[in-house]
């Protein structure tokens, strides 16, 4: 591959599985396994062998049945969950073993309770366990973004030393700016010895709603590969929105020259699924993926979008896999948006008609939130029930 291009890690299976809400069985996990793959992710994290016996064989399966992406495990750093995840993973055609170890003080003194050096021997140790089974190991410093600078230097390079291929730095609790993201991934790109050899990955959370900012920040900044979840599904707050990202990168080529291997046309479906599988689907307003992303109701938009639709919208709904735009009415909507929606219904007004249409139409608006096609073919009707009377009095009076 490439400098330019960019490598897709989803862990919807993994981190998005831990929302509350997203738990999935076994063959959920599987048949979106299969999505996500037809989809084009470069590396699959499948979720986290030691946690249970169901993730190990959701694990297991994904590996033996799944081809295309490399599929991993997430391990801590200890021995026990390396060997849990080496066993998950060996029937992949291409396994790969994500080892992590936190790095912040805060971490490192109240949930591990050892020291800075204890850290760094107990990471370079594990790490280089993980690479007597795979040669792709990924190690992440959990909570980089709140760990001290030169400690963090001091950690990757182990890890790298030791054999890691992949470094994340993983903004685990969504406290970074896009500055300070940015600035991690050029630190390390000069500090740290090796780190040319690596590729270096984000993670992002969106406690802040800045996950898929910080994640092109870092992108810029020399990440090569982006940590991230279908719908953003994640702990908390959730995890960077891959479809989000995977958009960016297709409508602002101009400041993001860079290649995937994904297929825009597959994401709506894609977030479809996951939908009908966890819970809960995407928020109306989500980027890309919800209801209304597509939806125009105002009049003046309405007017743009069916004269050109790139009045309004950036990219086509066909283009990320959405069927079409959609034209909302309601109390905002206009003439044109009112006759276009009536001739899909099959009636062509003249203008006169469409005037009187469209005042019943905002009054009906007003009373209303939701405008259906029924009320349109009523309101037609109606009118036209009026017309009738009408003609027929006037040739009552001119007969009589």
């Amino acid at each position: 591959m490439t400098q330019n291009h960019i490598r897709f890690f989803d862990t919807t299976l993994r981190d998005g599985e831990q929302s509350p809400g997203c738990s999935m069985t076994h063959h959920e996990k599987l048949a979106l396994a299969h999505s996500l793959a037809d989809l084009g992710v470069d590396v699959l994290e499948a979720g986290f062998a030691i946690a249970s016996d169901g993730d190990f064989a959701a694990i297991s399966a994904v590996a033996q049945e799944v081809r295309g992406p490399r599929v991993a495990s997430l391990a801590r750093a200890r021995r026990e969950d390396i060997e849990r995840a080496a066993k998950a993973v060996e029937k992949a055609a291409r396994p790969r073993i994500h080892v992590f170890l936190a790095s912040s003080d805060i971490h490192l003194e109240y949930k591990l309770k050892i020291t800075r050096d204890e850290a760094i021997e107990q990471a370079a140790k594990m790490v280089a366990l993980a690479r007597t089974y795979t040669d792709d190991v990924e190690f992440s410093p959990e909570d980089s973004t709140r760990t001290d600078r030169d400690f963090l230097c001091a950690f990757v390079g182990a890890a790298i030393a030791a054999g890691a291929t992949t470094i994340n730095l993983p903004d685990t609790v969504g406290y970074a700016t896009p500055e300070e993201y940015a600035a991690m991934f050029r630190m390390i790109r000069e500090r740290v010895p090796g780190a040319d050899r690596v590729i270096l990955s984000t993670h992002c959370h969106d406690d802040l709603g800045l996950a898929v900012a910080n994640t092109l920040a870092a992108v810029q900044a020399g990440a090569r590969q982006v940590e991230c979840t279908i719908n953003g599904i994640g702990e908390r707050a959730g995890n960077a929105a891959l479809e989000e990202i995977a958009a960016a990168l297709h409508v602002r080529g101009d400041s993001y020259p860079y290649q995937h291997s994904l297929r825009l046309d597959r994401l709506y479906p894609v977030s479809q699924q996951l939908a009908g599988t966890i819970s809960f689907g995407a928020a109306p307003n989500k980027a890309i993926v919800g209801a209304n992303a597509f939806a125009h109701e105002a009049g003046i938009h309405q007017h743009g979008v069916l004269s050109n639709p790139l009045t309004y919208e950036i990219m086509t709904p066909v283009s990320v896999g959405v069927p079409a735009n959609r034209m909302v009415l309601g109390k905002h909507s206009g003439r044109h948006a009112l006759r276009s929606r009536l001739e899909e219904l099959g009636y062509r007004l003249s203008a006169a008609d469409l005037d009187i249409a469209y005042r019943a139409f905002t009054e009906l608006a007003d009373r209303k939130k939701a405008i259906y096609d029924q009320d349109l073919i009523n309101l037609v009707a109606h009118h036209q029930r009026h017309e009738d009377l009408i003609s027929t009095e006037i040739r009552e009076k001119a007969v009589g």
